[in-house]
This record gives C-alpha cells, sequence and structure tokens, in this order.
C-alpha cells in the first residue's frame, strides 16, 4: 500500500483532472474532445481522463444525460474550424 504522502498527491491529481473535466465541459466538448485537449495540453492520458469523467457521470447521471443530449447534434470544434478555413479559402479564389 502507498505512503499516505502518494495516496494524497493521487487524490490532488485526481482533483486536477476533474477540475480541467469542468473546463472543457463549459467549453461544451464531448468526451473525446476533452480526452484530446487534456493529454496534448495537460500531458494527462487519456484513460485517466476516461476514468474520471466517468466517474463524474456515475455521480451525476441526469447533468450528463442532458449534457449528451444537448451536445449530440453540435458540430464539434474541428467542423467549426474547417468551416471557417472554408470560407476564407473561397472568399480569396477568384
Amino acid at each position: 500500500m502507498g505512503s499516505p504522502q502518494s495516496s494524497s498527491s493521487s487524490a490532488e491529481y485526481i482533483r486536477k483532472v476533474h477540475h480541467l473535466i469542468e473546463e472543457c465541459i463549459v467549453f461544451k466538448m464531448s468526451k473525446e474532445e476533452c480526452m484530446e485537449v487534456l493529454s496534448k495540453h495537460a500531458n494527462i492520458k487519456p484513460v485517466i481522463t476516461a476514468t474520471v469523467w466517468h466517474e463524474l457521470e456515475k455521480e451525476n447521471k441526469e447533468f450528463f444525460e442532458n449534457y449528451a443530449k444537448k451536445n449530440n447534434g453540435k458540430k464539434t470544434r474541428d467542423d467549426d474550424e474547417k468551416g471557417k478555413q472554408d470560407a476564407t479559402t473561397s472568399q480569396s479564389s477568384p
């Protein structure tokens, strides 16, 4: 079994991931988008993000059901960026 120090730092790490997931939710990211962003920008393994997300879903079932419904029909941020690029490209064409 780990020392109290490692247990404490593990709990802090999970709280950090929890907070970052909440930030992703504020920006209306999907679970997959959140996993990608946290992996790229916070060096958090996707499996860690997925595990914490899953626990949050279990604790807040109704919220996540509504969140999924609201965000199912939305375009992803990648689609939005592609649309902006396409619009810019078509405007600059003769």
